[in-house]
């Protein structure tokens, strides 16, 4: 192996761990939120709209930085795609930087499913440093109403987890010229178990 391509295997792992990190933080205080709420899920927990996204953020993480519903500087100004694109992605609503050094939205809205509505979380695991591209250093990730977070399917009827099938169906949204596409690599790193073998 060549020394470029182990600092690519290198860097790929680091970020894959530094998503996991995230992901296990996430669901943590998912868990103690329906805990403290007395709550059998996150509905009747009362994760219900932007502001308690918002106050659920600033409760159960290290926020150093609440940038509300303004990108920068919490996220980078601007992100690309792998297919190098630029990505429609902004960050309209609690946008927060953690402690960790991940940036971190949760947007509530503009995802109905049949079982309710689907919260997009979309995380930059190092905030605003590059390289700023979804699929290596930005992610979205979907908490759906029965409290698991996944990728975003197209079948509204669904709830996760979603089989390798349905997730490997969405991974082109992340690869392909569509700006306003920037989900589908999440689902592929879940089914390769913590890899980015992309």
């Amino acid at each position: 192996m060549t020394v470029p391509t182990l600092m690519q295997n290198h860097q790929r792992k680091t970020y894959v761990t530094q998503l996991h990190k995230v992901y296990n933080e996430l669901n943590q205080a998912l868990l103690q939120y329906q805990t403290d709420k007395n709550a059998l899920n996150i509905k009747e927990a009362g994760l219900t709209s932007n502001e308690a996204c918002g106050e659920f953020l600033n409760k159960y993480f290290k926020v150093v930085t609440d940038c509300g519903d303004t990108q920068t500087p919490c996220f980078a100004s601007s992100y690309k795609k792998m297919s190098g694109v630029s990505s429609s992605f902004h960050c309209s609503k609690n946008c927060v930087s953690l402690a960790s050094g991940a940036a971190v939205e949760m947007y509530y809205g503009g995802y109905p499913f049949d079982a309710g509505q689907v919260i997009r979380i979309a995380v930059d695991i190092n905030g605003a440093k590059g390289p700023n591209v979804f699929g290596r250093d930005a992610f979205t990730m979907f908490l759906y109403p029965n409290g698991i977070i996944d990728d975003l399917v197209s079948d509204k009827s669904l709830l996760p987890p979603f089989s390798k099938e349905a997730r490997e169906g969405q991974y082109v949204n992340c690869t392909n010229s569509v700006s306003g596409a920037f989900h589908g690599c999440f689902g592929y790193i879940l089914n390769d178990n913590w890899e980015m073998n992309y």
